[in-house]
Formats: structure tokens, sequence, C-alpha cells
């Protein structure tokens, strides 16, 4: 079979578009981004969504847009302010890019955004996959988008592993490409699951060859590492270190300073915390340091307010020990002595 090949005639690839559709408009969830087809919205969506799940982007996209409600205020904005609405949503290079592309659209498109899956690729932060949902999406460009969902289902209905890109461009319904792609992603994500698929809940099980699980290229194994990290205070502020700005990782974001096994000098450790990021599982053990026992940081640290913290762009580790921190200070706060 060729690569781009379908197993399937004319008729049942009508039937098949017919059905998925049918599936998605009654069961599709209630998202946000789905409300209307706004360009704007959509872009952000579909750059949070990038290797990320739905349920994490959910409040971080809700409170992005009501820091940044247009493509105008996104411009304007220091690099410093998206990266902060932007922690604990991880790959903060998709923050830098997009903020860098808004700036495009405004000064050099005049805040025209681009129209076809072409015209996205030359923005910075856009790849295949993103440009052809963009364009799909808002603007109905009849152009298929592939990611690991798509790819799945796809391996799954052709019983092979031929070039997805064409077998989803041969698939996807020209009336409404925006909704196909979506229905695609949907039933990848819900129903068609890496492990234990809901076969019998498929609206196209009738076209799989598969039925059931199939072979999907094995992830490597995901990485354990222990961190430890100071909490220093010194009345209402707050010891952080800045990242190199040419870190690989996180570069320019704030953090607590990290210590050493040999600086933690007998320290009871203040909370214990797990964190996951990419292919990297962490645990995570935070310790009280006096400012005047604090291990000197090798790199410029300032002291902050946990008013000022809020508007920092701190790694998303940091935040959520923050926030772990203070809501501990709180329940010991209110027990009784």
């Amino acid at each position: 079979m060729a690569g781009g090949a379908l197993p399937l005639t004319s008729a049942q690839t009508r039937s098949l578009r017919r059905e998925l559709l049918r599936w998605y408009d009654a069961h599709r969830r209630e998202l946000p981004w789905r409300r209307d087809r706004d360009f704007y919205r959509v872009w952000v969506s579909e750059i949070m969504l990038q290797q990320t799940r739905v349920a994490a982007v959910l409040e971080h996209y809700a409170r992005f847009l009501r820091r940044f409600p247009t493509l105008e205020s996104l411009a304007a904005a220091r690099e410093a302010s998206v990266l902060a609405m932007w922690s604990g949503l991880g790959y903060y290079h998709r923050a830098r890019r997009m903020h860098a592309a808004a700036k495009v659209i405004v000064r050099e498109r005049h805040g025209e955004f681009p129209q076809t899956a072409e015209q996205w690729l030359a923005l910075p932060g856009i790849g295949r996959y993103t440009a052809a949902a963009i364009a799909s999406i808002a603007f109905d460009e009849p152009v298929a988008v592939v990611d690991g969902n798509v790819e799945r289902v796809l391996q799954r209905l052709t019983g092979n592993a031929g070039d997805a890109w064409e077998q989803a461009q041969a698939l996807l319904d020209r009336k409404r490409p925006g909704d196909f792609n979506q229905a695609m992603m949907e039933l990848g994500a819900t129903i068609c699951t890496p492990r234990a698929p809901q076969c019998l809940l498929c609206p196209v099980i009738s076209f799989c060859k598969t039925r059931g699980a199939h072979y999907t290229a094995v992830t490597a194994p995901r990485k354990n590492k222990e961190l430890c990290y100071a909490l220093v205070r010194r009345g209402d502020a707050v010891l952080l270190v800045r990242r190199p700005a040419d870190a690989s990782l996180m570069a320019g974001m704030w953090e607590l300073p990290p210590l050493a096994a040999e600086q933690i000098n007998g320290h009871a450790p203040l909370l214990r915390l797990r964190h996951s990021i990419t292919d990297s599982d962490y645990r995570v053990t935070v310790f009280v340091i006096a400012p005047d026992q604090r291990p000197e940081p090798a790199v410029a640290a300032r002291w902050f307010t946990v008013p000022q913290c809020e508007r920092l762009p701190l790694t998303g580790l940091t935040r959520k020990i923050l926030r772990r921190a203070a809501l501990q200070a709180q329940v010991g706060h209110s027990t009784p002595s």
C-alpha cells in the first residue's frame, strides 16, 4: 500500500467523515477556545496545547487572556510579563516565540493575522502542525493536522504506519476542515487512547483495521532526579536567583537558590513534593535557611516580596513551592499552640 493511501473506498471515506463529525458534534468537550473562532484565541490555545495536556492548559489559558486579551496587548508587553503569565506551563520558548510573533503581526503585518498555513509558517514558533491547526480552525483552510493523537488514530484505522500527513489530508473533510481536524484529535485523546482504547464507543470502529491496541512507538523511560532548594526569608521578602540567559532550560527565569547535598548541614526539611517536566520526574526537598546561613549563590540573587513574586517569570516549580509553603504557614498559624 502506498504511504498516503487509505484502505477505504470513496464511499467509505465519505461515510467515515460523516460519522466522525456526527460524533464530534454530540460529544466534543466544551473547551473555552472552542466557543468561537477568534483568530487570536485559537492561536493562543494551539501554542499552549503543544506537548501539554488540556487539563493543564485550562487555568493558564483563562489567566493569560485576562492579562493579554488582545494581540496588541501581547505585542506591547514586556517579555518578563509574558513569562510570568506562562509560569507553570513549561516549554517557555513557546511563550517567547509567541510574543515575538505578536510583534511581527502588529508591526510588520499591521495587525492582520495570516490566513493560510503557509503564511503562518513564516512566524516565530509556528511549525507545520500549528500552522495547519490555526488555518483550518480559524480560517477554514482545507489542510490536515497530524499530532500524536491523529497519528495513532490513522495507524489503527489503516493498520500501517504510512505517511500520516498524506493519509490525514486524504481523509480530511473539505467542508468542515477545522471541525474534522479537532474531531480526529478528540477521538485520539478520549476514545482511541494509547492504552486500553474504548473501541466499543468509537464512532468509526467499522472502518478500523486493528480494532484495539495497535503498536505505537515506545517512549523512552522517564528520568528520576532529586533536587534541593533553600527558602530564605527576610521579613516579608524571599530570596530568589535568576537562571542564566543562556541556560538550555527556562533561561532568565527566577527560582529559589538550589542546594547541594553538602550545603544542607543538618537542616530539617520544610516540605517535600514531586514535580514533573518533559521526560523527568523530580523529588524535591525544600529547606528553610536563615539569611546569615544561606550559601553564596553562583549567580546574582535578589529579594522579592510576595506581590512582586506574582509578577515575576518564576519557574513552575518555584511558584508551586512558594504557594505550598504559604499554605503550610497558614495552616501552622491556625493551629492552637
